[in-house]
């Protein structure tokens, strides 16, 4: 398989494999009037497996979502065909509108103009709460 390099974008790497697809659908990347490349589960000497994918137009990405779906994940910024600066994601503190609280007596759900709120109460297994009900969120 032979995918090109991209002269000016974002690549997103060391996507743990599988997960492509869920980042590409949060990141609404269909929208992009670009090409968009997916990898999944290339082979990596530090991962064993791995996605990536690659966007061919620079833009700003939702680092929440990112961080949220993979951590653990990198961002490389490519201009005129060279890797110009390589950013790591975290898990955010809070997520707004990433998730949907599952709740049918939260506020959120018959206040639809709130937006849904959580809040990280357990970073080392990755759990997420709504902020206006405690309920957990489902993670990913």
């Amino acid at each position: 398989m032979n995918i090109d390099s991209i002269k000016n974008g974002i690549v997103i790497d060391h996507i743990t494999a599988g997960k492509a697809m869920v980042l590409y659908n949060l990141l609404k990347l269909d929208k992009l009037d670009c090409p968009v490349a997916i990898i999944q589960r290339a082979t990596s000497t530090k991962m064993g497996q791995k996605d990536i994918i690659k966007i061919a137009v620079s833009m700003e990405l939702d680092m929440d979502i990112l961080g949220y779906v993979d951590p653990d994940a990198t961002i490389n910024i490519i201009r005129d065909g060279k890797l110009v600066e390589k950013r790591n994601i975290a898990l955010p503190e809070k997520l707004t509108n990433v998730l949907k609280c599952k709740n049918p007596r939260c506020i959120v759900t018959t206040e639809q103009e709130l937006p849904h709120v959580f809040k990280l109460t357990d970073a080392e297994n990755k759990v997420y709460r709504c902020l206006y009900c405690e309920t957990m969120a489902k993670n990913k």
